[in-house]
């Protein structure tokens, strides 16, 4: 251990201050014995006895004091390198020195303990590292490869002790150290495999230094699941719809032929042929709605942003609806990017549904029909708020699936298209019924124009 230069050590410190502390008995021992009638060789010899044991006094004090500090030394010694099966003998409670050995004992178990926890959780990390199907890649600050787990090996093809060390654009995998976090991978072919991959990236600090973890998992399998989930759901809804439409038509068609071939013919064989191609075409007309809605919903273009202020864009909207009056609670000066021809319609076919459920509640139990449109800053969201006070909705969790309707003319196909235009423009939509009052209240949340740059 260092020792600062002009400073005493401390157990020569310590035997100074007892051999000093000594000084004024042995003078006095001394003098006693050299103003006696003792003989000269009885003076000398008690003179060197007394000097003697002052002298081994002084060091086992000097002993006492030293060796506990020696051995606590010696212990926190042997906790900063790691060590922490050593422990001291004396330690008790009932004494300064015992108190402070018994804490460095304490330590010592703590320590000991923590480090078979993070050992223990290491090893568990490891292994959980090593079982699962996602590739696992660190980086220093310099994009040197620092650790890789097996699916990181089997995706690049080869082994960790050739891939640690090596830069990313070396090992392949440049391209997932630039561009945006959390985002889905063009279709490429690493080493080991091809795939469409989803890749996370995220920041840590080891030693103090910056490095990057990044997370490539491969979305083949589940997106070939989910594509096939969502035709046979496309397939059961077309289904669903062309049979109501094509069963009656092939029936009334049938009808229609056997009273043309039927002699002699009814009296009011035309009336029945009128009504009958009249039910043909009001379902053909059905089923081309179906069609043009799911085109409509097939085809929504991205959205083109530009700075939009919100109280234009609800004003606009509120003006369009001409068959109730809307309350516009308002509220404060908002900017938004969005592509406003989208966010309108959307605010359009909302409002409308809103006024059919109000006018729809008036019908049946005479009250006035209600519809209020008002919004407010929620963070980084401005937060519009459509209420009416129409009968509300059994089903609030189909309402955003798609070609569910609870109107009997309507294409479900108007939520969904809302949805789909608010959340390309990274917001949201909710629809719940109100707490307590009769009616619906929709939400939507769009990122404001601050939050966006």
């Amino acid at each position: 251990m260092a020792k600062r230069s002009g400073k005493v050590p401390h157990d020569k410190a310590v035997l100074f201050c007892t051999l000093l502390a000594g000084i004024p008995a042995v003078i006095l021992a001394l003098m006693l014995l050299w103003n006696g009638t003792y003989s000269p060789v009885v003076q000398w010899s008690l003179s060197l006895l007394v000097v003697a044991c002052w002298l081994g006094f002084a060091a086992a004090a000097r002993n006492l004091t030293m060796r506990p500090l020696q051995t606590m030394a010696n212990l926190l010694l042997a906790l900063r390198e790691g060590d922490y099966s050593f422990r001291a003998r004396n330690a008790g409670r009932g004494d300064t020195l015992g108190d402070v050995l018994t804490e460095i004992n304490e330590l010592g178990s703590v320590l000991q303990g923590q480090r078979r926890s993070a050992a223990e959780a290491s090893a568990l990390l490891r292994t959980v590292m090593s079982e699962i199907d996602v590739a696992v890649f660190a980086f220093d600050q310099k994009d040197a490869l620092q650790l890789v787990n097996r699916a990181g090996e089997r995706l690049l093809n080869q082994s960790a002790e050739r891939l640690l060390g090596r830069s990313a654009g070396a090992i392949g995998v440049n391209e997932c150290l630039n561009g945006e976090a959390n985002r889905i991978l063009a279709p490429m072919t690493f080493p080991g495999t091809h795939g469409r991959w989803g890749l996370r990236r995220s920041q840590f600090r080891e030693s103090g230094r910056p490095h990057q973890l990044v997370v490539i998992a491969d979305l083949s399998q589940p997106l070939r699941e989910e594509e096939l989930k969502a035709w046979q759901g496309l397939v059961r809804v077309f289904s669903h719809e062309l049979n109501n439409s094509l069963a009656p038509i092939k029936s009334i068609a049938g009808s229609l032929t056997a009273a043309l071939r039927r002699e002699p013919r009814l009296p009011d064989w035309e009336a029945d042929m009128i009504s009958g191609l009249g039910v043909i075409a009001s379902r053909a007309d059905g089923l081309a709605r179906f069609l043009q809605a799911y085109s409509q919903l097939a085809r929504l273009p991205p959205p083109s942003f530009a700075p939009c202020q919100l109280a234009d864009l609800v004003q606009r909207v509120v003006v369009l609806e001409t068959r109730l009056p809307i309350l516009l609670l308002g509220g404060p000066a908002l900017s938004l990017r969005c592509d406003s021809a989208q966010i309108e319609q959307a605010l359009i076919n909302l409002t409308r549904n809103a006024v059919d459920a109000a006018k729809e509640q008036q019908a049946s139990a005479r009250a006035d029909a209600s519809v209020r449109i008002g919004w407010r800053r929620d963070g980084a969201m401005a937060e519009i708020r459509i209420e009416d006070n129409g009968p509300g909705v059994a089903q609030t969790g189909n309402l955003f699936v798609p070609f569910f309707t609870t109107k009997p003319e309507g294409s479900g196909i108007g939520l969904v298209l809302c949805r789909q235009i608010v959340e390309n423009h990274g917001g949201a939509i909710s629809l719940a019924n109100r707490n307590g009052i009769n009616g619906c209240v929709v939400t939507l949340r769009l990122p404001l124009l601050d939050s966006a740059r």
